[in-house]
């Protein structure tokens, strides 16, 4: 029971792995806007089901202007590898403090 949550006590892991999710949520909603763009927000693959209400994207909220959401995208990215890069920092010094004893 010593380890139990030991990472979590002695780093901030636990709110980079968060970051990294939300970060990874941001990406796939920024993509399928993108995605979409030509679509006016209805998946072009598959029809909707009958007598589904659409949801509030794509037209309904404008036309999405595509340079701003790439940029957005790579915002994201670089935001992403930052914080995975500082996560492995943070697991690659722990590991060394454990070994070190």
């Amino acid at each position: 029971m010593a380890l139990f949550n030991f990472v979590n006590r002695v780093s901030s892991a636990a709110s980079m792995k968060e970051a990294l999710d939300q970060s990874a949520i941001r990406h796939r909603r920024i993509a399928d806007r993108v995605a979409n763009a030509s679509t006016g927000g209805v998946d072009g693959f598959a029809l909707p089901a009958a007598g589904a209400v659409r949801s509030a994207t794509g037209a309904e909220q404008g036309p999405v202007d595509t340079e701003q959401e790439m940029a957005a995208l790579a915002n994201e990215q670089l935001y992403f590898e930052t914080v995975a890069t500082r996560l492995k920092s943070t697991y690659d010094g722990i590991r060394r403090a454990l070994q070190d004893k």
